[in-house]
This record gives C-alpha cells, sequence and structure tokens, in this order.
C-alpha cells in the first residue's frame, strides 16, 4: 500500500479529515522552506503539496506567482526541489509528498529521468496543472508503472462525460478546484462544490480533496465537512511574502506559517 492510501485509509478509520498544505519549493530560500516542511507533520498536515517553481504559472493567482519568482531568484531549480524532498525524507517516512506544478521543466528534464528521480528522492504522486488527460499518456503511464501516483484535477465546468473520461485512470486522490478562474483570488460556495462532488462521487471511490480558495479556519471546517479533505495554499505563500517584504528573520516566517496551519488543523480536526 502507497503513502497515500495508507493515509487516507488512517483517515478514515479515525473518523478524520485531510488537511495538505501547498508550498513552492525554496520560498522564501531553501533552508526556510525545508524547515517549514519539515515541521507540517507535527501539526496536523497529512501530506504535503510542494510546487515547483515555473517562471510561467498560468493557473495560479498572484501569491503563488510571486512565490515562484522569490523561488527561482533564490536559486531553486527542479533538482533542488528534487533534493529538497529527499531531505524531507531523511527525517520523515510516512507523510506523502505531492508535487505539483507545470510539465514544461519536467519535459526539459526529460520525463523518465524526472520520474525516476522523483521516486528515489520519496515523491508519491505528481499534480501537472496543464496536462489534460488527452495529453498526459506518456508520463501517465511511465509515472503509474513505476509507482507514481497521477492525481487529476477536477473543475466546477467540467460536465459528466468529462468527468468519466478524466477519472477513469484517477489514483492517490482527486483533486477538486473548488473555484473558476486561478488560484487564491475567490472564496468557494459550499452548496455548489457539495453538490460537484456527490457527482464526482457517483463516479469513483478515490478520495477528493478540495482546493483552491480556502483562506481560514472556518472556510476550512465548511470544505473538509462536505469532502475527504482540504488543501490550503495560498494563505500560507502570503504569510511568507509577507515576512519576506517586512524582513523578518527566518525563526519569524516560519512561526508564522505553522501557527496558522495548526488553527487550520484543529479546526477540522477537533470542531
Amino acid at each position: 500500500m502507497s503513502r497515500i492510501q495508507n493515509t487516507f485509509k488512517n483517515l478514515k478509520q479515525n473518523n478524520q479529515k485531510a488537511l495538505g498544505i501547498f508550498l513552492t519549493a525554496g520560498d522564501p530560500d531553501f533552508e526556510t522552506s525545508i524547515n517549514i516542511i519539515e515541521q507540517l507533520p507535527d501539526n496536523g498536515v497529512d501530506f504535503i503539496e510542494i510546487g515547483m517553481p515555473f517562471s510561467d504559472p498560468m493557473a495560479d493567482g498572484p501569491a503563488i506567482q510571486l512565490s515562484s519568482q522569490r523561488a527561482l531568484k533564490s536559486g531553486m531549480n527542479l533538482e533542488k526541489c528534487l533534493n529538497l524532498v529527499k531531505r524531507f525524507r531523511e527525517k520523515n517516512s510516512h507523510t506523502p509528498i505531492i508535487l505539483m506544478g507545470y510539465y514544461n521543466p519536467i519535459y526539459k528534464y526529460g520525463k523518465e529521468n524526472f520520474v525516476t528521480k522523483s521516486i528515489d528522492c520519496g515523491v508519491d504522486g505528481l499534480i501537472i496543472v496543464d496536462l489534460p488527460p488527452e495529453e498526459d499518456d506518456e508520463l501517465y503511464n511511465y509515472s503509474e508503472k513505476q509507482g507514481l501516483s497521477f492525481i487529476r484535477l477536477i473543475t466546477p465546468t467540467s460536465s459528466k462525460d468529462r468527468l468519466v473520461q478524466v477519472l477513469k485512470n484517477a489514483t492517490g486522490f482527486v483533486y477538486y478546484v473548488s473555484i473558476t478562474g486561478i488560484t487564491g483570488t475567490q472564496a468557494p460556495n459550499v452548496d455548489d462544490v457539495s453538490m460537484n462532488l456527490k457527482k464526482i462521487k457517483s463516479i469513483t471511490d478515490v478520495p477528493t480533496i478540495i482546493g483552491f480558495g480556502i483562506r481560514s479556519p472556518e472556510q476550512a471546517y465548511s470544505m473538509a465537512s462536505i469532502s475527504d479533505g482540504i488543501v490550503v495554499g495560498s494563505a500560507v505563500v502570503d504569510l511568507i511574502k509577507s515576512s519576506s517584504e517586512k524582513g523578518e528573520n527566518k525563526e519569524v516566517t516560519i512561526k508564522s506559517c505553522i501557527e496558522f496551519v495548526s488553527k487550520i488543523s484543529n479546526r477540522i480536526k477537533h470542531n
């Protein structure tokens, strides 16, 4: 059983919802980034999404676009992103790590080389935001063959036929994008999300996670109550941005992120 499967199995047995946190690798620098990531599991986080910095993150809102810029400016690249995961695995062997990003850097790196190195470093799954199912056969087939989960994105505008097509090979979990548009710019509507999740659940029993637009403990609780779990990204990334702009030291940045994550976790796991 994979780390992702084991995590969701244990959560279900304990009647708990999953909490995922998104951070861009190397934001604002490698050491601060790895320090935050290493502390997440002890503060209620069940899986971690690590963004692969890219110069043209078209699906992301201003917060995550800026996080990519900060990371790239600090010298982060795909190789260092994988090394960051490898370093995390020196202390943590059980928390799933998902790499999230765009296909261009993977294509340049070499897809087979990327998948092999990802597995060697301890990556559990991939979310490639600009690679639709019609075009992802090569990367999907090789990733799955090597044991790397290929996580599908579902949007509010997906038709029933589209859902069937996208979900037919879903593994790990399904990532439901709760809003239309770019990340971190709107608040999701609970009723609309709930209705769409029912459609997804009628097609697949793979766990469904809600992401995009969740910025507060109350929003987190609302979304977690109708799903298998949530991902919070832009709200955490904004804390890093704010701390960086104020010129605060690494310890202050880490502390503000971890305190916020703990509030989210306490709300969805302990009501």
